[in-house]
């Protein structure tokens, strides 16, 4: 690892066994607090470090959001410009939010694989560097670190509880238990109703590609997941299982009660598994849940989601 990572090591916070219906103290892994907004940054930025040290002038990427602001963020600290490719479903208010950190943004395509694919090309066309927002190595290594950080702090937890899109953070978060020699350590990964294609992929067998995104949790949008994260679960065990978005949403509004912290439903999604899945943590003493955060979050986006569904 680099000397200076561009992430920080984050809280880690322990529950009151009334925090929820699991009657369990959960570990909160807080990276909804770095600088990025998410753990985005601990993948992307190595990743662009990477990048960099091997003589990289400029970067691409694309992104609904999170990755984005990463990958600008990890780019205005490495003082080299990046340009992040975004679908026309990302909202004004996060390209606004990518741009504002330093990034040009350019919307193309009505889906993250029409975006990904022009962003590779413009990179080529470029000579430029292109950074994967999932699927990668050196990022799955970056984000290993928050596993990293549990263990120095002398956590102790007996399995990890994290949501799903792509599958970077479930890659980096396995890398990261078997580094620490804990790959006995069962991950629970999880997805909202509309975006499970990992979940969709292990009840079939096979990688399925979702025909369409329909949960809110737009941060869990891809409709497939990467091929190395498909086969995770033959190496180590993971269990996987799907909130909807009204119970994502409310485990955002509990959480914010809670801490005075907002996320995203994706990472709601993963909160949620203590409420809605009970029986699911009946077999563990000290879950760790990963609070990956997200930047497409606000008071005004809650109360509408809100309303709209609870």
């Amino acid at each position: 690892m680099p000397a200076s990572p561009l992430h920080l090591d984050t809280p880690l916070f322990r529950t009151s066994t009334a925090y929820s219906a699991s009657n369990r103290p959960l570990w909160l892994k807080l990276d909804a607090v770095q600088p990025s907004g998410s753990f985005k940054l601990r993948g992307v930025g190595r990743l662009c470090q990477h990048e960099v040290e091997n003589g990289a002038r400029e970067i691409f990427c694309a992104s609904g959001g999170n990755a984005g602001i990463a990958a600008a963020y990890a780019g205005r600290a490495l003082g080299i410009p990046v340009t992040i490719v975004v679908p026309q479903t990302t909202s004004e208010e996060v390209r606004q939010s990518i741009a504002a950190t330093g990034a040009t943004v350019l919307v193309h395509g009505s889906v993250f694989d029409e975006a990904n694919a022009h962003a590779i090309r413009l990179a080529a066309e470029r000579k430029a560097a292109y950074v994967h927002p999932f699927d990668h190595p050196l990022l799955w290594e970056g984000h290993g670190t928050l596993i990293d950080e549990v263990v120095s702090g002398g956590a102790d937890f007996d399995c990890v509880i994290a949501s799903v899109g792509g599958g970077g953070l479930l890659a980096g978060i396995v890398a990261g238990l078997k580094r620490n020699g804990l790959s006995h350590v069962p991950v629970i990964a999880v997805e909202t109703e509309g975006a499970a294609s990992f979940h969709a992929s292990i009840v079939a067998g096979q990688r399925i590609t979702l025909p369409a995104i329909t949960s809110i949790a737009t941060s869990l949008g891809a409709r497939q997941v990467a091929q190395h994260v498909f086969d995770l679960p033959k190496e180590h065990p993971i269990e996987t299982v799907t909130v909807t978005d009204a119970e994502a949403v409310s485990a955002c509004l509990k959480f914010a009660d809670a801490y005075r912290i907002l996320v995203e439903p994706a990472c709601g999604a993963a909160l949620a598994v203590a409420d809605v899945h009970p029986d699911l943590l009946a077999r563990f003493k000290t879950p760790l849940i990963e609070v990956c955060g997200g930047i497409g979050v606000s008071l005004e986006k809650l109360k509408a989601w809100k309303e709209r569904l609870l």
